[in-house]
């Protein structure tokens, strides 16, 4: 008997061996990658971290950019700077309004607009309700600031004016900064250019009611979106694809889970967590997300890039008109 149970005994105890040798530990599948398989990439965007950027903080937290292969580095910088940067190769994509690949294009830097991530251009005209100011050509004889004679509020507040057949010449325009929810509330001028998402919200926390002129309720303009260079389309197709792809999903979780992309932009914006702003800044991204919303997600038309185009020829920004079609591709979505 004794020897029966010795034989037992080790039959069991090679038998725990052989299933802890089979028990490999897990691995990451091929949509995990580990971290050493991830191919560092560069995605640069203006301003500074801001709730406003969201979709980029879900594809880096939730994953979308890792599944691709993909180790994304956010960085910030002006436009003018991105536009650069992207087209002379040393960064592989950045995020611009659709007014500076077109600019770009005109100085001979080789962009191309591959995901119209904003579908509806974010810029207005505010002012106080008693001002009376509704429509575009209630602007006439007002004096009204702009952050700068350039960039996208200046592009929008011209598409504005044009609407309604006035030109600077029609209002006092001043160059204000980026102080428009000072400059409006203290009287300075009596409408203000902003960001329809932002600053909006900021002057309702301050009780001062406001008219907004939408300008893509008067001019369908191509507004933020990813960028390339033209090298990097024909030297690297995947890579563009992959970028594309991730931002996609991502952005398609935001639209359908705002609050876990707010969580997920906590992560990467300091103060969001302030129980001073976190509802001012939880408005701001809900706003936001509405410009975002389209049938299919990135999708950029012709028809729009023609009336960015010839609103820059009406400014004088642009001294001919474009290979449109060269500007901008749909061929990366999902």
């Amino acid at each position: 008997m004794k020897s029966r149970s010795l034989h037992l005994t080790l039959f069991l105890g090679l038998a725990v061996l052989l299933a802890a040798c089979g028990a490999a530990p897990p691995t990451a599948s091929p949509s995990e990658p580990t971290p050493g398989d991830l191919t560092p990439v560069s995605l640069y965007l203006s301003f500074q971290p801001d709730v406003q950027f969201a979709p980029f903080y879900v594809a880096i937290d939730r994953g979308y950019f890792a599944q691709q292969g993909l180790d994304v580095t956010l960085l910030h910088d002006d436009e003018s700077t991105i536009a650069r940067l992207v087209a002379s190769g040393e960064a592989p994509f950045g995020v611009v309004s659709g007014e500076q690949v077109l600019l770009g294009r005109a100085q001979e830097l080789p962009l191309v607009y591959v995901f119209e991530w904003y579908q509806r251009f974010p810029v207005a005209v505010a002012s106080k309700k008693d001002a009376g100011i509704v429509v575009p050509a209630d602007l006439a004889g007002h004096s009204v600031g702009t952050p700068l004679l350039q960039g996208a509020s200046y592009i929008g507040l011209e598409a504005l004016l044009a609407s309604a057949g006035l030109t600077d010449r029609d209002i006092e325009l001043e160059v204000t900064g980026y102080t428009q929810v000072e400059t409006l509330a203290t009287d300075r001028v009596e409408a203000v250019v902003i960001y329809a998402a932002n600053e909006p919200v900021q002057l309702a926390a301050q009780d001062i009611p406001v008219n907004l002129i939408q300008v893509s309720d008067y001019a369908d303009l191509v507004s933020n979106g990813l960028i390339v260079s033209e090298s990097l389309v024909t030297e690297n197709p995947d890579l563009v694809r992959a970028v594309v792809t991730a931002f996609s999903q991502a952005l398609q979780y935001t639209l359908d889970n705002p609050d876990d992309a707010f969580q997920a932009a906590k992560n990467h914006v300091e103060g969001l967590s302030d129980p001073a702003v976190e509802a001012t800044q939880r408005e701001v991204l809900s706003r936001s997300i509405e410009f975002w919303r389209a049938d299919r997600l990135g999708q950029s038309d012709l028809a729009s890039w023609q009336t960015m185009q010839g609103v820059l020829l009406d400014m004088g920004l642009l001294d001919a008109g474009q290979d449109l079609e060269a500007a901008f591709t749909n061929e990366f979505l999902p």
